[in-house]
């Protein structure tokens, strides 16, 4: 089982990351499964919208709802993340080089969302990466077992980790 993980204190920060290591692969040949994480600004907004793009072909679903400027929630849209989760599912294969993750996130946590795409992948013996937060550290280290390797949060590194 090859499986990794990174975090970063930066809001946005780790979804840059792991896009452009994701897409810096894709470029290069490997057929990288998963969600990369695009947030995108709006003038009316005080919020940036988040959509996560399904590698390697798309689609890109937004899965944000937009809560009004005075919200204080979460504003993931569960069912925008589940259809995600559902496409994810139909791609993964052990013709797969890599399965990336965007967050295992408290949806993860807690059974649902991401979980079983990675187990399959794990089960086909396609290497996965997940981005991580604080929170949620701890649920991901016990669901991978301890087995789980921290890479540090940067294209190069997770390239590197990659091609061992």
């Amino acid at each position: 089982m090859k499986i990794a993980f990174t975090m970063t204190e930066g809001k946005g920060d780790l979804d840059q990351v792991l896009y452009r290591f994701a897409t810096g692969l894709k470029a290069n040949g490997a057929h990288v499964c998963g969600v990369v994480q695009v947030n995108s600004d709006r003038e009316d907004c005080a919020k940036c919208d988040m959509d996560v793009h399904v590698m390697p072909t798309g689609p890109t679903i937004r899965i944000s709802q937009d809560l009004g400027k005075e919200s204080r929630g979460c504003r993931l849209d569960v069912d925008a993340l589940e259809q995600a989760v559902v496409v994810v599912e139909d791609q993964i294969s052990e013709n797969a080089d890599l399965l990336v993750i965007n967050k295992f996130g408290k949806h993860e946590a807690n059974g649902r969302g991401f979980r079983n795409v990675i187990g399959r992948a794990i089960e086909l013996g396609v290497p996965v990466v997940c981005g991580v937060n604080g929170m949620n550290r701890q649920s991901f280290e016990d669901f991978c077992g301890g087995a789980a390797e921290f890479i540090e949060a940067s294209p190069d590194a997770l390239t590197d980790w990659f091609n061992t």
